[in-house]
């Protein structure tokens, strides 16, 4: 007695093909822009962090506002490390003066959630 033998025919391979690619159009760009949004929400805290450390530094020291305190004036004793960056280095984060705000790579917290200003300061971070 012949058996017939059975196996996926080509049409029934390519539309699961084209499913698998449909979905992965679908998720793919999602995925980076999950990504995206968590770097520039690393960043932000780290900001937000090293403010305060500052203005804890300067309450502390008696500092002036025109004072500008150093990584090593904030650690250990008001940040438990010197941030880095989700896509750089450790030189990135700036702590400033006491009257601006902390950078990194140049850009503040506040560019980072500003509505017209947050695509700009994505792009000069490189996030």
């Amino acid at each position: 007695m012949k058996t017939k033998r059975q196996g996926f025919t080509l049409v029934e391979i390519m539309i699961v093909v084209l499913i698998i690619g449909i979905l992965l159009a679908i998720a793919v760009p999602n995925f980076v822009k999950a990504r995206q949004n968590s770097r520039v929400q690393t960043v932000v805290g780290n900001l937000k962090q090293l403010e305060a450390a500052k203005e804890q530094w300067a309450m502390d020291t008696g500092a002036s506002s025109t004072a500008t305190p150093t990584s090593a004036d904030l650690v250990p004793d008001y940040v438990k490390k010197w941030p880095i960056g989700p896509v750089g280095v450790a030189t990135d984060y700036v702590a400033n003066n006491m009257a601006t705000l902390p950078t990194f790579k140049g850009q503040n917290a506040d560019a980072f959630q500003g509505a017209a200003t947050k695509a700009a300061a994505i792009t000069a971070a490189g996030l």
